[in-house]
């Protein structure tokens, strides 16, 4: 989901890299991040490593404490009502408008096939980041540009949700065969029915998101 643009700044291409983290379910809520550590570890100034921070902290992916540092932003309630109303506008017009030939089918495809060897191996956080890569590949279906940056943000606080839950297995492994049944549909030609699905997909799965984040609240 990385598209790598020459003319990005390097701290534009920096935040991308520490999204890009957060979308693999590298970097978890609440997480401090070590300027020291992460300057290290991208090979680049501190000085470039905070501009990336502040691109980030108004995206409200991070957050800085005065006198703290910077850490993993923790979504709210209200943000995760949001981001499934953003992700039902555009992804499920997005497949409904496809293209059963399309070059984003190939890769719904490759990450349907990640996912399925992944739940063998009972490793649910590969199952994750194989269904964050098949939601980013329906994006890429509306061949936008501004689309596909636009959802990087919302599939990065996307996963931060995700990462609030203690149960990966119960939060992913249902949907797993459900793009495996939304894929081949689109496969044949029937886009309308496939975003008709996704719709009902992503009501339960904001279902599942919000009911956990209640208990979590409740636990707290």
């Amino acid at each position: 989901m990385t598209h790598h643009d020459p003319a990005l700044t390097l701290a534009q291409r920096l935040a991308e890299q520490i999204r890009a983290r957060l979308i693999a379910g590298e970097l978890k809520p609440g997480q401090r991040l070590s300027e020291a550590a992460l300057s290290d570890n991208l090979d680049v100034s501190r000085n470039s490593l905070r501009e990336a921070f502040r691109l980030l902290t108004k995206e409200g992916l991070l957050r800085h404490e005065p006198n703290r540092g910077v850490f993993v932003a923790t979504p709210s309630m209200a943000s995760i009502i949001d981001i499934y109303r953003v992700r039902r506008l555009v992804e499920c017009r997005a497949l409904e408008q496809a293209y059963p030939e399309h070059p984003a089918v190939q890769r719904m495809h490759a990450a349907v096939e990640a996912a399925l060897k992944c739940r063998e191996a009972k490793d649910w956080v590969g199952v994750g980041s194989a269904n964050m890569a098949f939601h980013a590949a329906i994006v890429d279906l509306a061949d936008s540009t501004r689309l596909n940056a636009f959802y990087g943000q919302i599939a990065a606080e996307l996963r931060l949700s995700f990462g609030l839950l203690e149960d990966p297995e119960f939060l992913h492994a249902p949907y797993v065969d459900l793009n495996a049944t939304i894929l081949e549909q689109l496969k044949a030609g029937k886009s309308v029915e496939a975003a008709r699905a996704l719709e009902a997909y992503l009501e339960r799965s904001e279902r599942t998101v919000l009911a956990a984040f209640a208990r979590l609240g409740e636990m707290g």
